[in-house]
């Protein structure tokens, strides 16, 4: 049977098309579906009892399920999907006064080793499908409206993996995030987080112009190898270009992410090197305190230490800002995610002795 989450509004009506139904179909059950977050066919009264007969016959709507949820003092909500093979994700709301932003997974896990997360210790096991991505939304939605919570405004991929590994998945999914019959979020409101997979960044610029973050981290090739491992294969050179690239000559600015890690790529060295590295880009800077996880050898950059720092990037002509640290108590700020699923790169394993051996 089809699960209708996995279709954007292309590939439903060529489902409906494929049933002999007219193609207007597929804008009706999107909007049950999307924005009345409606799981079953009976709730459909524009569409006739024969036809819901048939959908239920032949289709389903099927969201992830909710395994935990937990609730920050600061007001952040951070929930574990249980998903139908017994994998596991997590996935952050994050609510302020002008806005309500939902940070979602886009794989099991994570491939790309990065040092300072907690996700990539974590291990990989798989690229979550369409529905599943989607399904996060979906279902988040559906939660917030029984709660009397302020629904979804802005999505942003920062959750578990690297979604440039996922784009068959993750492209129908933002579509229908910026469907008019579906979600109708702007460009501006969905947001892209990567560490930097080039020909994923050229295929993205061809289908889509949503919003951009890197996850930089360090202003040399050195560093950042030790940090981000893709690095290696993608320098920075390159994939600040691509991203140049992506973004244009207009007002748009990629998002620089980098997390601030004390005595690592922290210093006022490190600051001027970030400056000149950036000089060419149209950018803005995120500094991330680091979010520690059990058995981590880094520590976050004190205070003063990211007000210098932030301070250095501005006095160049750089906006800068500092996020505000979201659902720490809950493990649910940057870099904490991880989610219970099995780990088929054995990393999980490995970080496991190495921190017994560190220890002993």
């Amino acid at each position: 049977m089809q699960n209708l989450l996995d279709l954007d509004r292309p590939a439903l009506v060529e489902w409906f098309r494929a049933r002999g139904e007219k193609p207007f179909r597929a804008q009706q059950v999107l909007k049950w579906i999307h924005q009345q977050g409606v799981d079953g066919f009976d709730a459909m009264t524009n569409l006739s009892k024969p036809l819901r007969e048939a959908l239920a016959a032949d289709a389903y709507i099927g969201g992830p399920q909710v395994a935990a949820d937990q609730r920050s003092a600061d007001g952040s909500r951070k929930w574990l999907f249980q998903l139908a093979d017994g994998n596991r994700i997590e996935s952050v709301y994050i609510p302020e006064p002008d806005r309500a932003t939902l940070c979602i997974s886009s794989q099991v896990g994570c491939a790309l080793n990065c040092s300072f997360c907690s996700t990539a210790q974590q291990g990989f096991n798989r690229n979550l499908s369409t529905a599943e991505i989607i399904g996060q939304l979906w279902m988040a939605n559906r939660l917030l409206a029984a709660d009397g919570e302020q629904p979804v405004s802005n999505v942003v991929f920062m959750g578990m993996g690297e979604p440039l590994l996922n784009l068959d998945n993750v492209l129908p999914a933002v579509r229908l995030m910026q469907d008019d019959f579906a979600y109708a979020l702007s460009k501006r409101r969905v947001t892209l987080s990567t560490a930097g997979v080039v020909p994923g960044l050229q295929r993205l610029a061809a289908e889509t112009d949503i919003s951009l973050a890197l996850s930089l981290h360090a202003p040399d090739d050195e560093l950042r190898d030790e940090l981000v491992p893709l690095n290696r294969k993608y320098p920075i050179e390159t994939v600040l270009n691509a991203c140049r690239d992506y973004v244009g000559e207009g007002r748009r600015r990629v998002t620089i992410e980098y997390v601030m890690l004390a005595g690592v790529n922290d210093s006022d060295r490190h600051a001027h090197a970030l400056a000149r590295v950036l000089r060419r880009v149209p950018s803005k800077v995120n500094l991330i305190p680091f979010n520690p996880f059990p058995a981590t050898r880094y520590r976050r950059s004190a205070a003063q230490r990211i007000d210098r720092f932030r301070d250095i990037l501005y006095a160049a002509g750089i906006v800068t800002i500092t996020r505000r640290t979201r659902g720490e108590d809950i493990d649910a700020a940057c870099g904490q995610l991880a989610g219970d699923f099995e780990d088929r790169t054995r990393r999980r394993q490995r970080f496991s002795i190495e921190v017994r051996g560190g220890a002993a």
